[in-house]
């Protein structure tokens, strides 16, 4: 695909409409995904779609469409149907386009040599998964599913305003869930690792955190309800940070939908806390030079030693609020707008081991799983959620926990963290290290 000639294509065929402006966004890729079971093809999935969107402002009204077709037939029915869009549209003076500025350079985003590596050594690298899990350990004695995936795109966008931007980038990742049976128990296991480049997969590495994960749970126990300090991992860190995220997106901030409005400046978190959304983070999922607007990608500190800084903000909410955008304009594809998001959106690691974080701790427990965070509430905070892990007990992790529950408060629960871990792991475009929570209320027996 030839972005450059497809976007000349489409600003002539613009430049004969009345608009206040535009904006032309283009996306090309290569996906491939490889599922594996008992050592044989279970799904294998190849796509390359190639599309362009516009969205135009007319009389302060935005209009959008988009075309998986570049015939000039086809382009003109998209910019007419995003004309017939905005014209259909409440005027907001809040719309618009970024203007220019520079983007950082950011190395390593492509792997040049991702298509030069066969599709049999890929299946190859799915099957040798699925047997190093069963071999990591004598318990595991089934593999529900280990996978391979990729994606190669290029990414090219300019608009009316004189931004002009494009990047190329790959991301693989791999994952396996196993299963461990011991005296008529079984517990499941999963791990998963991505990278931006082939080499940078580590399977053997996947598989040994999955089946260690798996048979350690085996002969887990109930333990009595009790209020104590606990350590969640990275894993459990992660996925209530990720409930916690869109709380920062000023979208929901000037909605009302965040438990942050107004508080910017309020020491909400633990002191020993820092939260950063980094774009340009080298190696991360999010990481581009600029947003899905073509505003540059940034380091924002949302908090720094538990003082809230501020919020992050596309185009149109930074316009609102009279901030200028911190590149979190995000994309799917071609086929909607931008609309906002987090990047790489993570907990800054500290300097405490495991166990760094479990001396001290008389009696408590290690989360290293909770069920149903999603059902947590984003606007008031509150959570109660299943959990499993591990007791501690005079500072030492000792046997396995099997039906406990948690709850609390996420904004009370971060305002208690008193160690942050130095395992800061991202499980997708969320990370965290494990953090030491004071107290915590665990509904047991």
């Amino acid at each position: 695909m030839n972005f450059q000639e497809t976007a000349a294509r489409i600003e002539k065929l613009l430049s004969s409409r009345p608009l206040a402006g535009w904006e032309i966004f283009q996306v090309a890729s290569h996906n491939l995904s490889i599922e594996v079971k008992e050592q044989k093809v279970d799904a294998f999935t190849c796509s390359e779609p190639v599309g362009v969107s516009v969205r135009v402002l007319k009389a302060g009204s935005m209009g959008f469409s988009f075309s998986t077709s570049l015939d000039d037939a086809d382009l003109i029915r998209m910019i007419d149907s995003a004309v017939v869009g905005a014209e259909n549209q409440t005027p907001d003076e809040f719309h618009g386009f970024p203007l220019p500025e520079k983007y950082t350079v950011i190395p390593g985003m492509f792997d040049a040599g991702l298509a030069m590596v066969g599709e049999e050594e890929k299946v190859g690298l799915a099957l040798g998964l699925e047997r190093l899990a069963l071999a990591a350990d004598p318990r595991v004695k089934r593999i529900r599913k280990a996978t391979y995936g990729e994606s190669a795109f290029e990414v090219a966008i300019r608009n009316s305003l004189g931004v002009e931007g494009s990047y190329r980038g790959t991301t693989v990742s791999s994952s396996v869930a196993a299963l461990a049976e011991e005296g008529g128990d079984s517990q499941m296991g999963w791990d998963f690792g991505f990278s931006t480049t082939y080499d940078g997969l580590h399977v053997e590495a996947i598989a040994r955190t999955a089946a260690a994960r798996a048979a350690s749970l085996l002969g887990a126990r109930k333990i009595p309800t009790m209020c104590c300090p606990a350590i969640l991992d990275n894993y459990v860190a992660t996925d209530i940070l990720e409930v916690l995220a869109p709380a920062f997106l000023a979208e929901n901030v000037q909605k009302g939908k965040s438990l942050l409005a107004g508080r910017e400046g309020e020491r909400l978190f633990s002191q020993c806390l820092n939260i950063h959304d980094d774009g340009t983070l080298a190696g991360g999922m999010a990481t581009a030079p600029f947003d899905g607007e073509g505003a540059p990608r940034r380091n924002t500190v949302l908090v720094e030693e538990g003082i809230l800084q501020g919020f992050l903000y596309d185009s149109y909410c930074g316009r609102k609020a009279g901030k200028s955008s911190t590149g979190n304009a995000a994309r799917g594809g071609i086929k909607g707008p931008p609309r906002m998001g987090i990047n790489n959106f993570f907990i800054v690691n500290g300097g405490e081991t495991l166990t760094g974080l479990a001396e001290g701790i008389g009696r408590g427990l290690l989360v290293t799983s909770v069920m149903g965070m999603h059902t947590a509430n984003p606007i008031s905070g509150d959570f109660s959620v299943g959990a499993a892990g591990f007791l501690i007990e005079n500072g030492i992790v000792t046997v396995p926990v099997k039906g406990v529950a948690i709850a609390g408060n996420m904004l009370n629960l971060f305002r208690n963290v008193e160690k942050v871990g130095n395992d800061l792991r991202f499980f997708g475009t969320v990370g965290a290290p494990s953090l030491r929570i004071a107290a915590m209320d665990v509904s047991g027996e």
